[in-house]
């Protein structure tokens, strides 16, 4: 019996969710929601996002899930409570499973407008440790150039030297992608920060959570990557997003089209 799984963000980020849990188990069927009719998520306000997250709850409240990875930092920071309270299944969220793997004492978060605003990050990590520093910037333009069809190597040059310098001016020493999208432009980043640094994926840590609730047995280990039990699913540009799939996953799948707009 595989356990039903829903993942959603508002586009291509959550692969990196996607992909960490399917490099550690079998025993899975994946429902994988996209929100590309109002991608990005992370440029709008905070009663949006909670508006978006109650639409979300009722398109996955009839897939009878076992659990949700929440894909999206920004609905994470803004929305958290109303994923819980509305679809009461276990919950995997993002940042508070990275901040359990926080080490140092000066982190830097990269993340969206969003999020940023909410402080979440900020708020959840210095309640946790002791004397520890969060310092956190805003990266506007990241998603909307991650989500192009082929990204423009020198555009994320640019950006990321725009928006890591603030923080490594403050001496951190730990770099929390703090969205799902960025993770994908790992080399980018990786290339521009001193090798002392270290990156936090906040995939990894929110997959390993949900690992440690729902154990893997023997039979149900993975040893290589299949996504023959995942299941896409948009709100808008099917064709595109499939190209997207085939260029960061490498494979084809049908795209099935709903409708979350509950005004609609």
């Amino acid at each position: 019996m595989k356990l039903k799984i829903g993942i959603f963000d508002s586009g291509i980020g959550g692969f990196t969710i996607l992909n960490s849990v399917l490099k550690t188990r079998s025993d899975i069927e994946i429902f994988y929601l996209a929100d590309t009719k109002r991608v990005p998520f992370g440029n709008k306000d905070f009663e949006q996002i909670r508006s978006i997250a109650k639409e979300i709850c009722i398109w996955f409240e009839d897939k009878n899930l076992d659990a949700l990875l929440v894909a999206c930092n920004t609905t994470n920071s803004c929305a958290l409570d109303i994923l819980e309270n509305y679809l009461r299944i276990p919950i995997f969220d993002l940042i508070n499973s990275v901040s359990e793997v926080v080490t140092e004492k000066k982190i830097g978060v990269l993340a969206t407008p969003s999020t940023v605003k909410t402080s979440y990050y900020k708020k959840v990590i210095e309640s946790k440790r002791e004397n520890v520093k969060v310092f956190q910037k805003a990266c506007p333009e990241f998603v909307s150039e991650i989500e192009k069809a082929k990204p423009n190597i020198n555009k994320l040059n640019y950006l990321s030297d725009l928006y890591l310098n603030p923080l490594l001016k403050k001496d951190i020493e730990e770099l929390i992608l703090g969205c799902s999208h960025y993770p994908l432009i790992y080399n980018v980043l990786k290339n521009k920060i001193p090798s002392n640094i270290r990156i936090i994926d906040p995939a990894i840590s929110v997959v390993n959570k949900f690992n440690n609730s729902f154990l893997i047995s023997k039979n149900n280990s993975c040893t290589s990557t299949s996504y023959e039990n995942v299941k896409f699913f948009v709100t808008a540009n099917s064709e595109e997003f499939c190209k997207k799939v085939k260029y960061w996953l490498g494979i084809y799948k049908e795209i099935r089209f709903v409708n979350l707009r509950t005004n609609d």
